[in-house]
Order: C-alpha cells, then sequence, then structure tokens
C-alpha cells in the first residue's frame, strides 16, 4: 500500500513538473498601449481595434463553452445598451468556439462580435482564460483589465471617467 502511494505522489509530482516546464510562457495581461486587434465580424467583415480610437472600448474575450462567460453576458449587453452612442463601445471576442455556436449565442448578444476560432490574437493581450475584458481608452491604452467576469457595475466604475466629452465620427 504504501509503494503504491509512494508511486502516485511521484507520479503526481513529475506530471505537475512537467507542466510547469513545457507550458507556454503568456506575457502578463498588457497595460499600456493596446495590442494589435483585427478580426472578421459574423458578417466576415474585418473590424479593428484601431478605428475606435477617440472612444472608449471594453474588449471581452470569451467562449461559448464558458460558463462564466454566458453568466456576464447580460451585464455587458445592459452596459452596451446604456451607453449606446455615447464614446464606448464593447467588442465580444469568441475565442475557440465553432461559428455556428457563436452564431446561435450572438441573437441574445447586442454588441459587436468578432470571431477568432483559432484563438490567435489572445496571446498578443495576455490572455489565459475567458471571461477576460480589457478596458482601452480613448487614447488605445489599456487601462483595466478583468480577470474572470466583469459586471455592468465594474464596468461603469472604470468606463465612466474614461468616457471623452466629444466622439469622433463614425
Amino acid at each position: 500500500m504504501r509503494s503504491v502511494l509512494r508511486l502516485a505522489l511521484v507520479g503526481i509530482l513529475a506530471v505537475v513538473v512537467f507542466q510547469v516546464l513545457v507550458q507556454k510562457a503568456v506575457p502578463p495581461p498588457p497595460i499600456g498601449a493596446a495590442p494589435p486587434l483585427a478580426l472578421p465580424d459574423l458578417a466576415g467583415k474585418e473590424v479593428d481595434l484601431s478605428a475606435y480610437r477617440g472612444r472608449v472600448v471594453a474588449v471581452n474575450f470569451w467562449a461559448t463553452w464558458c460558463g462564466p462567460c454566458r453568466q456576464e453576458m447580460p451585464d455587458l449587453a445592459a452596459f452596451w445598451t446604456s451607453h449606446k452612442g455615447k464614446c464606448m463601445e464593447v467588442l465580444g471576442i469568441a475565442e475557440e468556439s465553432g461559428r455556428q455556436d457563436v452564431l446561435a449565442m450572438s441573437r441574445e448578444i447586442p454588441y459587436p462580435i468578432l470571431v477568432d476560432e483559432r484563438a490567435t490574437v489572445r496571446d498578443r493581450w495576455g490572455v489565459q482564460a475567458y471571461p477576460n475584458t480589457f478596458v482601452v481608452d480613448a487614447e488605445g491604452r489599456v487601462r483595466k483589465v478583468f480577470a474572470g467576469g466583469v459586471t455592468e457595475r465594474d464596468l461603469e466604475r472604470v468606463v465612466g471617467p474614461l468616457l471623452p466629452a466629444t466622439c469622433p465620427a463614425g
């Protein structure tokens, strides 16, 4: 019995050490200039974060299979709805999810959804888990990172003071 326990502990330790050594180093979430972000929307049109310069943008990384992502969506939708047209945008970045699954979920989401089926931009943004929301100010700098679910109140507290007095056209 002791040898079995010892063998099990050695096995667990080996797995942990292997994961630590092999695990890809992921940069910490960026604070400062927002990394590049250009992805297709659900209609296939490329959307570039830089086009939102002059507005505050909440960039929300999520996946269709992520429970906490689904839980925060009503708050994101309510926040977007109450701030629509006020120099603010929410961009949902659907990661690691099939297009059909994203399309099905998008019926409940009023803000723009961009599709990144292969999760190619998440490493640039330092996303290690879903959901993850980055608040980007009007000058294109990441000002706050929410690792995990975000609420309408959280966004209001952070975004409110960042909103510019006037919005660029478009």
